[in-house]
């Protein structure tokens, strides 16, 4: 079931593409298919054939975080479910960060939550000018604790304190501005600036990118460790299944406004 929600190639210069395989819920994840991608990702981190790996998303969108049927799900469960369900998270975003191998994500269209986690994640990060962002779990009641040390990492605490509190959805130009992508890339040249970046990776030597790329996040305490992504976990799953979380998953499963929000007086 997993391998039709997210599709794996390699090709024969050992560039690995993982496809994001649910365009019919704009790709968002939940826990099985987190732990498959992360399986997955554990396999290739220990093969000395890949080269590097390109995440994309099928469909209209990229990725839009988190499956709002699996949170109505772990609404109903307990504190072992939903402690399991963000440290899974956790773990995903940790082996996606320290992978020993370059990584790339290819953005289109809708890249919320849980996606922007992946930007925030990868090496280098391409996007079309038609791509949207938003870290906008405080908007349903959530906290996005899980990606919370990536996305600073990647923005700075001063970008990721406006958009984390605000919730506010940005688009391509501004991604770049505040380095959530590195480039906007017209999507009919995606493919050869796509080529070009694979290709100056591969002038480099595997071990001393691997040596690069890990002297980087330890030197900058960039790795992340168990204490660490275990405290991560919890802050977010009790968020998660307080009174705001539960109203802000309901309110967003019926398409209405949450509870705390109130309109400007007349």
């Amino acid at each position: 079931m997993n391998q039709e929600r997210f599709l794996l190639s390699m090709d024969k210069r050992g560039i690995a593409t993982l496809t994001l395989n649910r365009p019919e819920v704009a790709n968002a994840y939940d826990d099985d298919l987190l732990l498959a991608m992360t399986n997955v990702m554990e396999g290739l981190a220990r093969d000395a054939s890949v080269r590097a790996l390109v995440i994309r998303g099928a469909g209209k969108h990229f990725q839009a975080g988190a499956d709002i049927n699996w949170l109505n799900r772990l609404s109903r469960q307990g504190p072992e479910q939903n402690y399991r369900a963000s440290i899974v998270t956790v773990r995903f975003s940790k082996i996606l960060n320290e992978l020993p191998k370059p990584t790339i994500a290819v953005i289109h269209g809708g890249c919320f939550g849980g996606g922007v986690g992946i930007a925030c994640c990868v090496d280098v990060a391409l996007a079309t000018p038609d791509a949207l962002f938003a870290i906008s779990e405080v908007r349903h009641g959530i906290a996005p604790t899980p990606i919370s040390t990536h996305m600073v990492h990647a923005l700075g605490l001063r970008q990721t304190r406006r958009y984390a509190l605000t919730g506010e959805r940005f688009g391509a130009d501004e991604a770049a501005r505040i380095g959530l992508v590195h480039e906007v890339v017209a999507a009919d040249h995606m493919e050869a600036r796509l080529a070009e970046v694979l290709d100056a990776i591969l002038l480099g030597a595997p071990g001393a990118i691997a040596q690069t790329k890990i002297s980087f996040l330890g030197a900058n305490g960039m790795l992340l460790n168990e204490r660490e992504a275990t405290l991560l976990a919890h802050e977010g799953w009790m968020q998660r299944q307080s009174s705001e979380g539960q109203e802000g998953t309901s309110a967003f499963r019926e398409k209405r406004r949450p509870g705390w929000h109130h309109l400007p007086a007349e």
